[in-house]
């Protein structure tokens, strides 16, 4: 049979397939997989769940430090993993005379969060761990701190692993006077993500904080990564002086009339990760 007569014959046994209800055989490397994955199909009529990430900050009681990690590192980590929450990272900040313990948990939503948090606090052994880690004290000085987030549009993905390399993370904080969110968040997206790139600093992640969070609509938080705190240091001096980041900041500013964040609206905390954290 020559190749005509076999395209031919090929064509005619594919309507055959189709016109009888039956599924043709996909060959390799044709656009099968292409149309598959630009045209995933009916899409669902509800709206999607955001995944949902909660930064959870525990301000330590003097002399607990250890305490407290141990009961991370022996107990609760696994523990959330059984119940189903998912650790993304566990920081201390880099400035020792801070013990604040920073950690990122991740959820498919707000519902399975709770559900999660039910179980795990109903635990046996998460009781058991709790009361003898507490046997001469409590380990935190206040309750902890928490905030419900959601990744931006211009977030990279989220990643595990050694992302900083043996090097620091970096918190960082906004807040923006009212109504402003939105051109900060612009900014971010067409600029300043580019541009700490370019001088040597590393996006791991931005978030808002979910609608019902206080601050929600003024804030934005967001992680980088650097060799150290004086390489931060080196790169956000060649970024303050990048002609894009000036001309990009006086843009921006006289669009919105005056500065994108309030007096003292940026705060920052360099973080190391525990032994324990995944980002470790």
């Amino acid at each position: 049979m020559n190749r005509r007569h076999f395209l031919a014959a090929a064509v005619v046994a594919l309507l055959s397939s189709v016109a009888f209800g039956q599924a043709p055989v996909r060959q390799p490397n044709i656009l099968v997989n292409s149309y598959s994955s630009a045209h995933p199909g009916p899409r669902s009529t509800q709206p999607k769940t955001p995944v949902v990430y909660e930064l959870r900050i525990y301000s330590i009681a003097p002399g607990k430090t250890e305490g407290l990690l141990n009961r991370f590192r022996n107990h609760t980590v696994a523990l959330f993993k059984k119940h189903g929450i998912e650790s993304v990272g566990y920081w201390m900040p880099l400035d020792t005379s801070d013990t604040r313990l920073h950690f990122l948990l991740r959820y498919p939503s707000r519902e399975a969060r709770e559900s999660a948090w039910k179980a795990f606090m109903a635990d046996p052994e998460w009781q058991a761990a709790a009361k003898a880690s507490e046997a001469n004290g409590p380990l935190l000085s206040k309750s902890p701190e928490n905030f419900f987030l959601e990744t931006t549009d211009f977030s990279p993905a989220i990643r595990k692993g050694n992302v900083s390399q043996g090097g620091v993370f970096e918190l960082r904080i906004y807040t923006t006077p009212a109504g402003l969110l939105p051109n900060l968040d612009a900014r971010f997206r067409d600029h300043t993500v580019a541009l700490f790139k370019k001088h040597g600093m590393n996006n791991y992640g931005y978030w808002h904080r979910q609608s019902d969070q206080p601050g929600a609509d003024v804030t934005l938080q967001y992680l980088l990564t650097h060799k150290s705190k004086a390489a931060a240091a080196e790169s956000f001096g060649a970024f303050g002086k990048d002609p894009e980041w000036v001309a990009a900041k006086t843009a921006s500013e006289q669009k919105a009339g005056g500065s994108l964040t309030v007096k003292d609206g940026v705060k920052s905390v360099y973080l190391v990760p525990t032994d324990f954290s995944p980002t470790k």
